[in-house]
């Protein structure tokens, strides 16, 4: 037997199988083996080393936190996150054993996408780490956790979730160790074959523990005070995330996925944590207290965020949902860019005076924003959308866009369009019951076309 072959199975939960791994670096013999009740400390197997000698085998593998665990192979991530929450699978999405980041100022809402992000995420173990947060941030994880069924088990949630409490009221050499402590839990459970996401909340509060211990060892401060080694230390921590086939001789794989919080003092971006994590990461979602304020949520910026996993992840969703999914990302991307170049006109000389196709962009930038992108965390309809939704949703919107397009050429006359009742009803098309979206949306559709038809062959007797 090798380091990473497994000895025997506990049911640690309902969710959990835990898998008894012989430790890494270690090979050998298998010359005894028990089965039973047994402690994490009492021996359930005997391996004989290549040397001769005989080592008691426990439940317990003990690993240095700040040293990654030892893996095989590492492999490009090409299969997506699916978090349920459309802003982050459609516009920017995240590979399994990717790197992402959550920046924004206080209030924004980052503890609320990285609460959606552990309750939905379809992953089998959950690490969350608790790094110099608020106690009653804590209190709520703990009492939120618990009562919320995972939709991959049926089961509670707190059964596939890994919590690490860091208060900010406890030692700064504790805030500095709980992320490593995090990483590694999520390691151990890889090297089992499962996938797993760490949600670090915060970095910021790390680096700020690493600043204050290499200020009392007297180091050479950097910049605004942060270690010379702040960036290292980062990469290191985010390089631990991964695809990877795990040590051991089936040839099993497990993915880690990194999501880290980062908190700038005042929302300042060009803060040394901010920069550093912004060039090791390869997803960046920028929250913006302004959306958040006008309880626009997940309070994501379209036009400051971005994914660098769009081109690994297309042949996934080509093959899965069709070309039509990524075609449509793109065309919604364009519509919202469009929309705040226009406006800046609107500013100057009002919407009124718009050409009817700009009036469009600007009604269906609209709906994407409020229709699509916008989710209700508390209604169980709004909370998880799957991606066969999201991309039907969206293609919706999209659909309305083109007929409008093609009736305005007819001389349709565009307000007439704004105020058909299928619009209204691809509003409320996020809030209709999971079972029955799909015909609900065809229904939708169709009538939609006929509407248009209508006020477009009006135009038509007009000209």
């Amino acid at each position: 037997m090798v380091g990473g072959d497994i000895l025997g199975t506990v049911p640690e939960t309902a969710s959990v199988l835990h898998k008894i791994m012989v430790p890494p670096k270690m090979s050998g013999t298998l010359v005894d083996i028990k089965s039973g009740s047994f402690n994490v400390t009492e021996t359930i197997a005997v391996l004989k080393t290549n040397d001769g000698r005989e080592v008691p085998l426990t439940m317990l593998q003990k690993w240095p936190v700040r040293v990654g665990r030892p893996y095989t192979r590492k492999y490009p991530p090409k299969r997506p996150l699916c978090s349920g929450q459309r802003i982050i699978d459609t516009m920017f999405p995240i590979a399994k054993g990717g790197t992402a980041a959550v920046p924004g100022p206080f209030g924004s809402g980052k503890t609320v996408v990285q609460h959606q992000l552990a309750k939905w995420s379809d992953v089998d173990i959950v690490v969350y780490i608790g790094c110099g947060e608020r106690g009653n941030e804590m209190t709520d994880v703990l009492r939120e956790f618990p009562e919320l069924k995972d939709p991959r088990t049926g089961e509670s949630l707190m059964k596939r979730a890994v919590l690490i409490a860091n208060t900010s009221d406890m030692p700064v050499a504790a805030r500095e160790a709980s992320v490593y402590t995090g990483i590694t839990i999520a390691e151990y459970f890889r090297d089992m074959g499962y996938d797993v996401a760490v949600i670090a909340d915060s970095t910021s509060r790390w680096a700020e523990a690493l600043r204050e211990m290499s200020g009392r060892l007297e180091e050479m401060p950097g910049e605004e005070g942060y270690p010379a080694y702040l960036a290292s230390r980062l990469a290191q921590f985010y390089e631990r995330a991964g695809l990877v086939e795990c040590i051991g001789s089936d040839g099993r794989r497990g993915s880690l996925t990194a999501v880290g919080a980062v908190s700038p003092p005042g929302g300042d971006l060009s803060e040394p944590v901010s920069q550093a994590t912004m060039r090791i990461v390869k997803v960046f979602w920028a929250l913006d207290a302004s959306l958040a304020y006008k309880r626009h949520f997940p309070a994501i910026n379209w036009l400051n965020s971005y994914s660098l996993y769009l081109d690994s992840l297309k042949p996934w969703f080509d093959e899965n949902f069709g070309e039509a999914f990524m075609k449509h990302r793109a065309q919604a991307m364009s519509i919202l860019q469009n929309e705040a170049s226009l406006n800046e006109i609107v500013q100057l000389v009002g919407k009124d005076s718009l050409s009817p196709g700009d009036q469009l962009t600007l009604e269906v930038a609209r709906m994407v924003r409020e229709d699509f992108l916008q989710q209700n965390a508390f209604l169980d309809i709004d909370w998880f959308s799957s991606y066969d939704r999201q991309e039907k949703l969206l293609g919706l919107i999209l659909e309305y866009d083109s007929l409008c397009r093609a009736a305005i050429k007819k001389g349709a006359d565009v307000l007439k369009l704004f105020e058909i009742p299928a619009r209204e009803l691809i509003g409320r098309g996020k809030s209709v019951p999971e079972e029955e979206y799909v015909q609900a949306y065809a229904k939708i559709r169709s009538d939609m076309e006929q509407q248009i038809d209508e006020i477009a062959a009006q135009g038509g007797e007009l000209l």
